[in-house]
């Protein structure tokens, strides 16, 4: 009963990891990534279909992206896409290609981000804390329903302690990591 706990608990704090990576990742730095347009949907014949199903996405340089769709037709439903998304891109269309450059982040918009920032990596905190709160009352019902004794019920919230601690830190380091990439000229 234990060690299923505890591995229930560790990949639903992995998880938690993976969601905030995908969060950062939406998060966008001075330099361009294909990632960036991950969430745009676009109209494809009367249904949302996410941008990457009906175009490719690639990088022509290490500040523009190009998104060149796979029918011709779709250039301009792309292109609408990306303007009004909340990603304040202008993205223009040359050729069968869409450009879309990245604007140079401003000081005041990269202390935003890195709010932003911050508030998803607390997000990911809260999670995690919450997985170790759910872990341990598990415990205590268990322990309640004399399914195990005392001294395993306290290595068992010991271990799960030493797993919160493990992926706050992570959390920790990952959100350092994001500030220094928001904070590169």
């Amino acid at each position: 009963m234990i060690p299923e706990l505890k591995k229930n608990t560790e990949s639903k704090m992995q998880k938690s990891i993976e969601a905030l990576k995908n969060d950062l990742g939406k998060v966008r730095t001075g330099r361009a990534s294909t990632g960036l347009l991950d969430h745009i949907h676009v109209d494809y014949y009367g249904s949302m279909t996410q941008l990457s199903q009906i175009a490719n996405v690639t990088l022509l340089d290490g500040r523009t992206l190009g998104v060149q769709p796979w029918e011709k037709s779709m250039l301009g439903k792309v292109e609408k896409a990306i303007r009004d998304s909340d990603l304040g891109l202008n993205p223009s269309t040359v050729g069968d290609v869409v450009r879309v450059p990245m604007p140079a982040l401003t000081e005041e918009r990269r202390r935003d981000l890195i709010k932003v920032v911050r508030g998803e990596g607390e997000d990911a905190k809260i999670a995690i804390r919450n997985l170790r709160r759910d872990a341990n009352s598990s415990l205590k019902d268990a322990l309640k329903s004399k399914e195990i004794g005392e001294d395993d019920e306290r290595r068992a919230q010991d271990d799960v302690q030493k797993l919160t601690d493990k992926y706050i830190t992570e959390v920790d380091k990952m959100l350092a990591q994001k500030e220094q990439d928001l904070m590169q000229i």
